[in-house]
């Protein structure tokens, strides 16, 4: 066998890009940093950076985490309830066209982030802003709006490609780089998972009431559902909600019940997503 030389191939360079996702407002958004240096200053995109010389990519996804929101990945493996500050944290993609970035071959390992609602960010690095932004303002209604049913990924991966076509040509609300696909990606991960599994109470507090749960699953799927089947399904579910032994008024009206997520993991059956 011959020799290594790395001398034969180019060099690249790998960053962690962050799709984090909340509910604010009964509204899907996600976290982007105006930038302040090229290429692409000016431009809205996701928070991310290189990865460093002695990180591995899930200790750089956690640094950038923490850096840009203060928020700390939640080790999945710990019991509940989730740290305040903590987020659930996991990879979603790698990205390795040879032209997104214009100064060099940049591979880009994505994370997804999803944390309860978020108080206002603060830019740092080479961003010079940064916001929470609704994610049809970036992407489209039909990427969130759930009509392009469950499932469907080809009409996402085409809806986000227009979505990068845009931010090509300098929208108004265009994103840099490939981060529309890369925020595209991010949001169908987060329909799907929710169907069959916990992961909507990542953007519940500690504790909350069955109704906001439904309001979050509302505000990933772009749909309405009924209160009553809703209900029914996530405390049917054995483990899925546990009594927190509390009740709240904060969302007005009689006194409702205090749930904080369970052991279990898992929802069956599935509570699929409404055909729009």
């Amino acid at each position: 066998m011959p020799p290594y030389d790395p001398s034969a191939f180019p060099p690249f360079a790998v960053t962690v890009d962050l799709v984090v996702l909340t509910v604010r407002r009964h509204a899907l958004c996600t976290l982007v940093v105006r930038r302040g240096e090229t290429p692409y200053q000016g431009r809205w995109a996701l928070p991310g950076g290189f990865v460093r010389a002695e990180e591995d990519l899930g200790a750089a996804a956690a640094r950038e985490l923490v850096e840009e929101t203060g928020l700390c990945a939640h080790d999945p493996a710990a019991p509940p309830p989730v740290p305040s500050n903590g987020a659930h944290l996991e990879q979603l993609a790698t990205y390795g066209a040879p032209d997104r970035d214009p100064r060099m071959r940049v591979v880009s390992v994505a994370h997804l982030a999803l944390a309860p609602d978020l108080p206002a960010p603060r830019a740092g690095g080479d961003a010079n802003s940064a916001r929470w932004a609704p994610v049809e303002e970036l992407l489209g209604e039909d990427v969130i709006a759930g009509t392009l049913g469950s499932g469907d990924t080809a009409a996402a991966g085409e809806a986000a490609g227009d979505a990068e076509d845009a931010g090509k040509r300098g929208g108004p609300e265009a994103l840099a780089f490939d981060h529309a696909r890369i925020l595209a990606d991010g949001v169908e991960r987060a329909r799907s998972k929710i169907e069959y599994s916990s992961l909507a109470t990542a953007f519940c507090p500690p504790e909350f009431t069955v109704g906001e749960l439904r309001r979050v699953y509302e505000a990933v799927w772009g749909v309405s559902l009924d209160p009553r089947n809703f209900h029914r399904k996530v405390t049917g579910t054995p483990g899925f909600l546990v009594p927190a032994g509390g009740t709240t008024t904060r969302q007005g009206g009689r006194p409702a019940q205090l749930f904080r997520a369970g052991g279990a993991t898992l929802l069956n059956p599935p509570m699929l997503r409404p055909e729009v």
